[in-house]
C-alpha cells in the first residue's frame, strides 16, 4: 500500500486517502460500488477491522452511503445551491477586480460568490473543483493554476454534476473546455504597436515571478512579445527582467531602453515610481504600457497607459454561461479583445 518512507503514516489512514483520492478524483463515480470489506482485506491485505475503520471513515466524511445488504456506493451529488465558488492561484490587483466584477455578477441574480485565493497549485485546484461539484455549487469558476498543462487531462475527464465549471481568464486557448478567456496575443499586440510608435529604442517586458510555482501566462506574454518584435522590429532588442531591483538608471540607459510594458498593474506602478527617482520622465524619455487597468493606473500620477483586460465582460459573459446551466455545451468558448487606453505614460 505504501510507498517507501509513507510506513509512518498508518494504514488504515492510507487506504482512506486511497478511497477519498479515488472519489474526488472522480475515478470513482458517483453511484459507484466501492470495495466491500471482505475485498478491501483481499486487495490490500488488511484486517477485517481495519477495513471496516476505512468505510466508517468514508461514510462519515459523506463520501460514502452505504445501503444494508446491498453494498457501499459513492455518495450522490448534493442539491444544487445558489453559491458560486471561484478559485484564484494568487491575489493581484488585476484578478481583485475580476472578483468584484463576478461578485456583481452574482448578487444581481440572488447568489453567494465564494473564492478561494492561493491555490497555484494542480492537485489543490483539482481538489476545490471536486469538492464544490460534490457539495452542490451552481458554479465553479476557475482561473487555472499557472501551469495550465498539468490540469488539461482533469478537465477532460471531469464529471460535473449539476455544477456548471467554467474556466476564466485561461490560456489554453483552443482547448476543449468551457471557458471565457481574453486574447493575450493580442493585448501584447496593442502594447507593442503603442510602444513602437513612440520611440525607436529597445523594449523591456516587465514579469513577476514572486508567486510560487511556474507561471504558464507570463512565459506566454513573453514569447508573444519577443515574437512580434522578431518579425516586426529585428532591429530591436527585447529585455525581460522579473524582479524590479534589476531596474535602475544604469539598467535602462545602458541597454537604451524607451518601451515597457508590464504584465501587472502593481508593477507598472512600482516601475514608474522607480525610474521617476533616477529622474526620467513619462511620457517623454520613456514610455511604459501596463496589462490590467485597475484603478490603480487610472489614479496614479500620471495616469498610466493600459491593455484594459475587459474584466466585466469577462464576468458578464462567465455569468450567461452560468445561466444556461445545462443547456450551456461543454466546450462554449468566448474570446474577449483587450482593447489600449491611451493615457499619459
Amino acid at each position: 500500500m505504501g510507498s517507501p518512507g509513507s510506513s509512518f503514516i498508518p494504514v488504515y489512514k492510507r487506504l482512506f486517502d486511497y478511497y477519498r483520492n479515488k472519489i474526488l478524483s472522480q475515478q470513482y463515480k458517483p453511484g459507484y460500488q466501492v470495495d466491500s470489506i471482505t475485498r478491501i482485506m483481499q486487495k490490500h491485505g488488511v484486517s477485517r477491522e481495519t477495513s471496516k475503520l476505512v468505510l466508517r471513515m468514508l461514510v462519515e466524511e459523506r463520501l460514502v452511503v452505504s445501503h444494508m445488504g446491498k453494498g457501499s456506493f459513492v455518495a450522490p451529488i448534493a442539491e444544487t445551491k445558489k453559491i458560486w465558488g471561484m478559485i484564484i492561484p494568487f491575489y493581484s490587483s488585476n484578478l481583485e477586480q475580476l472578483i468584484n466584477q463576478l461578485d456583481q455578477e452574482a448578487q444581481a441574480r440572488g447568489r453567494q460568490l465564494s473564492y478561494f485565493i492561493g491555490y497555484n497549485n494542480p492537485r489543490e485546484e483539482e481538489r476545490l473543483v471536486e469538492t464544490m461539484i460534490r457539495e452542490g455549487y451552481e458554479a465553479a469558476i476557475i482561473v487555472p493554476n499557472n501551469d495550465e498543462s498539468l490540469t488539461a487531462n482533469f478537465y477532460r475527464r471531469l464529471f460535473y454534476g449539476n455544477t456548471c465549471v467554467v474556466l476564466t481568464d485561461y490560456t489554453m486557448g483552443g482547448s476543449y473546455f468551457r471557458y471565457v478567456i481574453q486574447s493575450y496575443d493580442l493585448g501584447v499586440k496593442r502594447a507593442l504597436d503603442y510602444l513602437t510608435a513612440r520611440t525607436p529604442k529597445n523594449l523591456l517586458l516587465v514579469k513577476n515571478n514572486t508567486w510560487k510555482g511556474r507561471n504558464l501566462l507570463y512565459e506566454f506574454m513573453e514569447q508573444t512579445f519577443a515574437g512580434i518584435v522578431a518579425e516586426n522590429y529585428p532591429e530591436r532588442k527585447v529585455y525581460v527582467i522579473s524582479d524590479m531591483k534589476e531596474l535602475d538608471n544604469d539598467f535602462v540607459s545602458r541597454q537604451q531602453i524607451g518601451g515597457i510594458l508590464c504584465c501587472a498593474d502593481t508593477d507598472a506602478v512600482r516601475c514608474i515610481g522607480r525610474l521617476k527617482t533616477y529622474g526620467f520622465a513619462f511620457p517623454g524619455e520613456l514610455s511604459l504600457v501596463s496589462y490590467g487597468n485597475t484603478e490603480l493606473t487610472e489614479f496614479f500620477d500620471p495616469p498610466i497607459t493600459v491593455i484594459d483586460c475587459m474584466y466585466a465582460e469577462m464576468a458578464a459573459q462567465t455569468a450567461k454561461l452560468i445561466d444556461k446551466g445545462g443547456s450551456a455545451g461543454p466546450f462554449e468558448q468566448y474570446v474577449i479583445l483587450p482593447r489600449l487606453i491611451i493615457r499619459n505614460t
